[in-house]
């Protein structure tokens, strides 16, 4: 590739019939600046694309990581998810386990005093016969005792 300093220092051979050095000259000149222009710009824009890819990378590397993050989230949400449906549902079973718990005591509290119950009455029954028995004798000693005395 040319620089502007290889076309300022390219000579060129004297012709009999050749063309006006000062035409030449200057044109040279113009097209040294202009290349030159171009020659810079270009640089500059070489530079400027470079910083561009650079940023470029950066953002990729960034957009990667984020969405690494956000699959990573996402994960986390879902297992956070099931672990609280889990928990859930361990809460429930252990819930109907002790519910069932205190049924089964709560029946066999009540089928007990059932037991008592029926026991009581049946000690009532007993005492009120004897009662009743042991009235009767006396109501018989009584009369039996007035009787002798008439």
């Amino acid at each position: 590739m040319l620089t502007p300093l290889d076309i300022h220092s390219k000579e060129f051979k004297r012709s009999f019939r050749g063309y006006n050095e000062e035409e030449v000259d200057e044109f040279l000149d113009r097209v040294i600046k202009d290349y030159e222009t171009l020659y810079r710009e270009n640089i500059d824009l070489k530079e400027t694309i470079e910083r561009l890819n650079s940023k470029l990378e950066h953002y990729q590397h960034m957009e990667h990581t984020l969405h690494s993050t956000l699959v990573i989230a996402q994960e986390t949400a879902e297992e956070v998810k099931l672990n609280a449906k889990k928990e859930t549902e361990l809460m429930i079973k252990e819930a109907e386990i002790r519910a069932q718990r205190l049924v089964d005591e709560g029946m066999s509290k009540v089928r007990k005093m059932t037991g008592e119950y029926e026991e009581l009455k049946k000690q009532s029954q007993v005492f009120r016969t004897r009662l009743r028995t042991l009235l009767q004798a006396q109501m018989e000693m009584l009369n039996s005792a007035e009787e002798d005395e008439n």
